[in-house]
């Protein structure tokens, strides 16, 4: 007798060959009936008190996602806010508006850290990365505009310290001549660490670049020389991360690549024909020719 095929044998075998399971023999919605459980027990008094610490670690959790969320939105609105500051002719106004931006997103940062008082900031660190990420981005490209230098990690962990004074209500029956002794300070940091760090440095290249097209277009000419020179220092120290560091630094590697090739072929296009394109029509050949790059690089 030919033995059935491998197919053909699953197909009889899933036409009805399968065993009823034990359960499949109580009628639907009847269930079996335990015996009484003892509320006032050792292990459920302890299984409550684990529900009660996980639903607060989740709450917990959903604030600082909630926070993180903010301080990602008022973050890109200053970083698109710091872009007018190619065509705008009051630059020094268009940083005070930038800083009072940054400082709301601070207080906001502040609260994360009055949440994270007395935790395991790693424990929560997946809900307030993307928040971070985008302060150094929007922080370090402040930076940028006003020493064309990159800050360092110890200088934002310095602005991430917050000392206010200690507002819990006191007793009513204390005296006048205690409220007038000073209330004692209280002190909330939070600390960037190294990785969210490296990764808002690596989504500045991506802002640097479109920096560099503006200013081409409004006729600046020394911006991208400028720019072009940081973004490869940056992308040196990158490379000796390699593949070595975290995966999602290796993988921005690549976008950080691509911004420094089109702001390099910006600078080639400005020294080679810059004195045969005209000044108002620079903006649309860079971008023309970025556009090329993402195409033959497979990105469009």
């Amino acid at each position: 007798m030919a033995s059935l095929s491998p197919n053909l044998y699953l197909l009889c075998i899933g036409s009805g060959g399968f065993r009823k399971r034990k359960h499949d023999n109580f009628p639907h919605g009847q269930r079996r009936e335990g015996k009484d459980i003892n509320s006032s027990s050792a292990v459920m008094v302890a299984f409550k008190l684990f529900q009660q610490e996980l639903d607060t670690r989740h709450d917990k959790y959903e604030r600082l996602v909630k926070l993180s969320r903010d301080i990602t939105v008022e973050s890109k609105r200053t970083i698109f806010l710091l872009h007018r500051i190619t065509s705008a002719p009051d630059v020094e106004e268009i940083m005070n508006e930038s800083e009072s931006k940054l400082e709301a997103v601070r207080q906001k940062i502040k609260q994360v850290a009055q949440e994270l008082w007395g935790e395991d900031m790693y424990q929560y660190h997946r809900a307030i990365t993307p928040g971070l990420q985008e302060y150094v981005e929007a922080v370090s490209f402040q930076h940028f505009i006003k020493t064309r230098s990159l800050i360092s990690v110890d200088e934002i962990n310095k602005q991430l310290v917050f000392i206010s004074e200690d507002t819990k209500e006191e007793n009513n029956t204390v005296s006048s001549d205690l409220d007038d002794k000073p209330k004692p300070l209280c002190t909330w940091s939070l600390k960037v660490t190294p990785v969210d760090y490296l990764l808002g440095v690596a989504d500045l290249t991506g802002e640097l670049m479109r920096m560099c097209i503006n200013s081409v277009g409004n006729g600046d000419i020394d911006t991208p020389f400028e720019v072009s020179q940081f973004l490869r220092q940056i992308y040196d120290g990158f490379s000796f991360i390699g593949n070595t560091g975290p995966y999602e630094v290796s993988k921005k590697l690549y976008t950080l690549k691509q911004s420094l090739a089109k702001v390099e072929n910006a600078c080639y296009a400005l020294k080679v024909r810059g004195s045969e394109i005209p000044k108002h029509m620079l903006a649309d050949v860079f971008s023309a020719k970025a556009e090329m790059i993402d195409r033959e690089e497979g990105i469009s």
